[in-house]
């Protein structure tokens, strides 16, 4: 028989929050009926609300009314979206959740939906992801529970959680992954055009963009070294660049980003290396070369820096199944 997968949404949830989800599913499906086989997933959108449900995008939605308790599910997806806060204050629509979570095999909130499920107390204890912007609030407001700013999703045990928007599809592809093997959610991220292979966790962002503010003066000089990484990017060479002396440079690179220079450049070598780990099976030797690392001993006290794993271990997690409880690499002074 099909999985049975609800969907709930509520006023105001984030439209895409709703049918990203349900477009992994569907695309599941759809692969499935070219292929002459039955359909996975028996997919629905579901709210306590009856009449049509308006999402903040201004789209509405026709929902399905929420199922009995005991009625079959095997996946119960949360959305997020400024209605959440509404919703978590519903306290029959909490006891649903509660109760629901109970009769199906996972429980998946994505972004901001961790609000709601929160509220229902089972998250507590667990590590938890949420839209970066509202990590410092799910912590404040549910102080049980362990808030994770980095990772894309997490995994504990049937309860995933997910970061922001488009993190939901991530999250789906990879319980697509655990469902039907590699191959299928290979082709449903192709279809979608969507990275496959960004991994529970993987940071929510890159780390270019975590370098920088909105008044950085140091864009230019990031894209310049992420296309020189093999070169000798000492202070002399990078204060050239940026035309500064290097005392100067060294000041203000500090103040504007965070780190020092040599710190940024080998967060940027590492994050270069994670990608040709994981999208090729190239050497490592050939990889530490490729990034600018003197050796591959060089390249691996990074990556025990900086993520507490090897190269080689990092690989066999990231570049096959899916790996929600991987550490995400952190741009910390």
């Amino acid at each position: 028989m099909p999985r049975i997968v609800h969907v709930l949404t509520f006023p105001n949830a984030q439209v895409l929050d709703v049918t990203g989800p349900l477009q992994v599913f569907a695309s599941a499906n759809d692969l499935a009926r070219q292929q002459g086989l039955c359909v996975p997933y028996a997919v629905n959108v579901v709210a306590a609300q009856a009449a049509p449900v308006m999402t903040s995008a201004g789209l509405a939605l026709v929902a399905e009314p929420l199922p009995a308790i005991d009625a079959l599910c095997d996946t119960l997806v949360i959305a997020g979206g400024w209605g959440v806060y509404g919703a978590a204050e519903d306290a029959a629509l909490v006891d649903w959740v509660r109760r629901k979570a109970a009769h199906s095999r996972r429980t998946v909130s994505v972004c901001t939906g961790a609000f709601l499920l929160a509220a229902t107390g089972l998250l507590d204890g667990c590590r938890v992801a949420t839209h970066w912007t509202r990590c410092g609030e799910l912590a404040r407001q549910y102080p049980k529970l362990q808030v994770e700013t980095n990772p894309i999703f997490v995994q504990q045990g049937a309860l995933w959680t997910s970061a922001g928007v488009t993190a939901g599809i991530d999250l789906c592809l990879a319980l697509v992954e655990q469902d039907l093997g590699r191959a299928v959610a290979l082709e449903i991220a192709r279809h979608l055009v969507v990275f496959l292979k960004r991994p529970g966790g993987q940071s929510q962002f890159s780390v270019t963009l975590s370098l920088q503010n909105s008044s950085s003066r140091f864009t230019e000089l990031h894209a310049w070294i992420a296309e020189r990484l093999t070169q000798d990017l000492n202070i002399s060479t990078l204060a050239a660049q940026a035309g500064m002396s290097e005392r100067s440079f060294i000041r203000h690179y500090r103040a504007d980003t965070g780190q020092t220079p040599a710190r940024a450049v080998e967060l940027l070598r590492v994050e270069t290396a994670r990608r040709r780990l994981a999208d090729s099976d190239a050497p490592i030797k050939r990889i530490a070369t490729q990034c600018g690392f003197k050796c591959e001993e060089t390249m691996r006290r990074s990556f025990l820096r900086i993520l507490a794993v090897t190269p080689q271990t990092y690989r066999q997690r990231f570049s096959g199944v899916c790996a929600p409880d991987m550490p995400a690499l952190r741009c910390e002074a």
